[in-house]
């Protein structure tokens, strides 16, 4: 028996599958030779991994090099279709489902729309695992080779009992969910695909860091602002992230006013009550605003935008818009500026389909009042921009979570142990060089659609 913290010789197998699996996926097409200077390990080690993987259909040929004056160089990379991932997000107004290769080009996708505030659980589920069928037949894909499922939602996500992860979400009326054990139940894949299931914040923050506006940050704090608000902060240097509670947390539920508004969480005074779209749309209301009939929380944020930014130079902005959407930028602001004095991140990221629409008109304010608010000394060292991964971004994010752990393991195909889906969907990576992973590839042609 091997002594206790001893490496095996399956062990180091393992270790040197992952560190050219990960090297080329970040870093890649590249030679062996650059392969061997890269991971640090001997030409005869690289040709016995490259030669495993590529038989695995792991690795596959990419193109060929001149090298000086020798035989040209064979360029290898992961193979697209060496796997399947699927990323799904459940968002405040639809369930959207994604399909994607190893590459994360999208080979298929489906929503299914919400009605508002309905976030009966059998729903969700029916939701989810009929939109995994659907990708799945839309691209005539096998699910035997799935890698893992990736969930996004709203909530506190604990995992490690009998029933898998279990989402704790007041705000969708969720309350000891056992959602893992629901879906497992309900998907018509193999019993041996992992599920992944992360708050929605978190999924938007890995998908910043390894193809958006997060890549090469330190330190990253991403604020996903929909109709509900949330975040994560992510150690750009860590290759492991040790506690899933390090980096997405309830920061909509922070005070921003004391004795202010009723929360949808039944606290007072919170951000969310204030910068949340759903919130937006009642303080607009009840402030007399004009509202679409039925307006729903997309089409009452653009109406509010509208007011306060006519598109006709000519048209006088709404005083109470205006007047609106200045309370809701200091909120944000003196919000992020207690993110930046707690976490002293380098870069801070606006995301969330409401926060790319509030960006472009209120980030010069935002900044201001973050600024403000913090410390001198931290507000120095960050900047704050927009998220650059669009709507999606959380879905790519969620397709991430196994992808993760795949890399992880070396990219092997053998089923996780029991667990280790709480293990690994923490994995962060950060590129070795500075031009970082391969961004996604442009998506399949699809419908038209509404932003989410």
């Amino acid at each position: 028996m091997a002594e206790r913290g001893r490496r095996t010789v399956r062990d180091l197998r393992r270790g040197n599958r992952a560190r050219v699996v990960q090297r080329l996926y970040f870093d890649g097409p590249l030679s062996r030779q650059e392969l061997g200077a890269g991971t640090g390990l001997s030409s005869g080690s690289i040709s016995n991994v490259v030669a495993e993987l590529a038989a695995e259909g792991v690795l596959e040929e990419a193109g060929v090099v001149d090298s000086d004056g020798g035989r040209p160089r064979t360029l290898l990379r992961v193979a697209p279709a060496g796997g399947l991932l699927i990323g799904v997000d459940i968002g405040e107004t639809r369930v959207r489902v994604e399909l994607f290769d190893l590459s994360l080009m999208e080979l298929a996708r489906t929503e299914r729309l919400l009605e508002q505030y309905d976030y009966d659980v059998e729903l969700i589920v029916s939701h989810v695992s009929g939109g995994v069928a659907e990708v799945l037949a839309a691209a005539d894909a096998d699910p035997a080779r799935l890698l893992g499922i990736g969930i996004g939602t709203p909530g506190i996500i604990e995992s490690g009992g009998q029933d898998g992860a279990v989402v704790h979400g007041p705000t969708i009326g969720w309350s000891g969910v056992p959602f893992e054990r629901l879906l497992r139940s309900a998907l018509g894949v193999p019993a041996e695909v992992p599920l992944f299931i992360d708050n929605g914040a978190k999924t938007l923050g890995q998908a910043e860091m390894w193809f958006g506006g997060g890549r090469g940050a330190e330190i990253a704090a991403i604020a996903l602002v929909g109709s509900g608000v949330g975040a994560s902060v992510i150690n750009g240097h860590a290759l492991v992230e040790e506690s899933r509670r390090r980096t997405a947390f309830e920061w909509g539920h922070t005070t921003v006013h004391m004795g202010g508004r009723r929360c949808r969480c039944g606290s007072i005074g919170c951000l969310e009550a204030y910068a949340g779209a759903e919130a937006m749309r009642e303080r607009w209301g009840e402030a007399g605003g004009p509202l679409p009939e039925g307006a729903d929380d997309e089409s009452a944020l653009a109406a509010l935008l509208a007011a306060a930014f006519p598109a006709d130079p000519a048209a006088a902005p709404d005083p109470l818009a205006v007047s609106l959407l200045d309370e809701t930028a200091e909120c944000l602001g003196a919000a992020l500026a207690d993110l930046i004095n707690v976490f002293l991140p380098d870069r801070v990221l606006l995301g969330g389909w409401a926060g790319l629409l509030i960006g472009p008109h209120l980030l010069p304010a935002i900044r201001h009042h973050a600024q403000r608010y913090s410390l001198g000394h931290a507000a120095a060292r960050t900047t704050i921009e927009m998220g650059r991964l669009g709507p999606d971004a959380v879905t790519v994010g969620a397709a991430t979570l196994p992808l993760a752990a795949f890399l992880a393991r070396g990219g092997s195909r053998l089923p996780a142990p029991p667990g280790a889906a709480a293990e690994t969907s923490g994995v962060r990576w950060r590129p070795a060089l500075p031009a970082g992973p391969p961004a996604p590839r442009a998506p399949a042609p699809t419908p038209a659609e509404s932003s989410g």
